[in-house]
């Protein structure tokens, strides 16, 4: 489907209403029914023919329909009229190139993967909607993929070869025929979310911003162990047999060995004086549990509180597991109280000025509130559009991502190379820290 953006941001605006995406056709607007209108008479306000209206609206063609008063419907250019072809904004007076963006997500309100990634698509047009006041002028193109769609023949009628930049897929039974369609261009590949395989290794037009664990633990200890090199660490055993952090704190605990930083290692279980024996009451102490279960840290919390209360001058902070964001409607107030540093990939915050300025965008453009998902979907589509187009557009087919975003909301991007013959896989992260005095900072890398 392919849509101009000033008409595609009123066409989302009620898309929950109309319930499915209009197919390949360019619409000039949405007409609410008023009471009496029928087919034909619409045709005629319009200038279109009966045909071109019910080519926009395939729902009609369908037996037993009726038009309802209220109902929204789409209406498209007359024939040979071809002023809403294809651009997404205008050409910029400040600018010598239009970026040609593909998206291939599922984009449906079908189930939890169509209405997510339905939320995803408004936040990258907002990003579209700001960058156009920057002078980059973009056109957008949008192919709805399910999961169950047969995506080649998607591909055989699209332009997606032309693309500066496509966002997708979703599902990794769609890379074989993506790829393979790119073969030969220079479009990058932005895939936001999970995806198996291997062809960001032989690929380098592939940008993968999700990251796998083992990723993003790597990640996490190089800079844990830089960042807190003058505390005494302390890895607690939380007797937990489901943990599957053990591999986190062992590479930790090897990597310190490494630098020769001191870490000792107490057990949740022992008695109070073996317990605070691994702490220190000189140096500032940074505790690391294994496991990122919310009983487990409530009970040390409980021994550091008595830890605490026995040794009023001791130092004490907390480095958690992206899980421990979860608990924060209960453990906040501990989470100041032990300085805690939280890791992860992205990070919703509801009091930054800048979050709520789009929320109150995305409210107005879609009738809508964002879904109440961490992290939110649009808000991460917002900054993906806005590094990656805004980059594209500045350094174009020499684009790497190498330079850290700082200006991210939520989802921070920093990308490294895979491989000699490979694409760049996104390491960026960040520690949200809840300050002693009740603040919150966050710290991007």
């Amino acid at each position: 489907m392919r849509h101009d953006l000033r008409y595609f941001l009123i066409i989302l605006a009620t898309f929950f209403c109309l319930g499915a995406m209009a197919q390949d056709k360019n619409v000039i607007e949405i007409h609410t029914v008023a009471a009496g209108e029928t087919i034909y008479g619409i045709s005629r306000t319009y200038g279109i023919t009966i045909d071109e209206l019910m080519n926009a609206n395939p729902e009609m063609r369908a037996p037993g329909y009726e038009l309802k008063k209220g109902d929204n419907i789409y209406i498209p250019y007359p024939s040979g009229n071809t002023t809403g072809n294809s651009s997404v904004g205008q050409q910029s007076a400040y600018s010598a190139k239009t970026l040609k963006v593909g998206v291939v997500l599922p984009l449906h309100n079908n189930d939890g993967d169509g209405r997510r990634m339905v939320e995803y698509y408004r936040g990258l047009l907002l990003a579209c909607e700001d960058l156009k006041k920057e002078g980059i002028s973009i056109e957008v193109n949008a192919y709805n993929t399910p999961i169950d769609v047969n995506i080649d023949n998607i591909l055989a009628q699209s332009n997606l070869s032309s693309c500066d930049a496509i966002f997708g897929p979703l599902y990794t039974k769609q890379m074989k025929s993506l790829t393979s369609y790119l073969k030969n261009s220079d479009t990058k590949l932005i895939i936001p979310f999970s995806i198996n395989g291997n062809d960001i290794l032989s690929n380098q037009n592939i940008f993968q911003v999700y990251q796998k664990p083992d990723i993003f633990f790597d990640e996490v200890i190089s800079h844990f162990v830089y960042r807190f090199s003058d505390y005494n660490i302390v890895v607690i055993d939380c007797n937990d047999k489901t943990s599957d952090k053990g591999v986190f704190t062992f590479n930790l605990r090897k990597k310190l060995e490494e630098r020769n930083i001191m870490c000792k290692v107490t057990n949740l279980g022992s008695s109070p004086e073996v317990f605070a024996r691994a702490f220190s009451a000189i140096k500032p102490n940074m505790v690391v549990l294994n496991t990122g279960r919310s009983p487990e840290l409530t009970k040390v919390i409980a021994r550091l509180d008595g830890l605490v209360d026995a040794n009023p001058s001791i130092s004490i902070s907390l480095f958690g597991y992206t899980e421990w964001l979860m608990y924060e409607k209960d453990d906040k107030d501990k989470f100041f109280k032990y300085d805690t540093y939280i890791p992860t990939g992205s990070y919703y915050n509801p009091v930054s000025g800048k979050v709520k300025i789009l929320e109150d965008k995305y409210r107005k453009w879609f009738k809508s509130d964002m879904m109440n998902y961490l992290p939110r979907f649009a808000i991460t589509g917002y900054d993906h559009g806005m590094f990656f187009l805004r980059s594209l557009y500045k350094d174009g087919k020499n684009f790497t991502g190498k330079e850290a975003d700082k200006n991210a909301m939520q989802s921070p991007m920093h990308f490294m190379k895979v491989g000699s013959n490979g694409g760049y896989q996104n390491i960026g992260f960040m520690f949200v820290h809840y300050n002693k005095d009740s603040s919150l900072s966050i710290i991007s890398y």
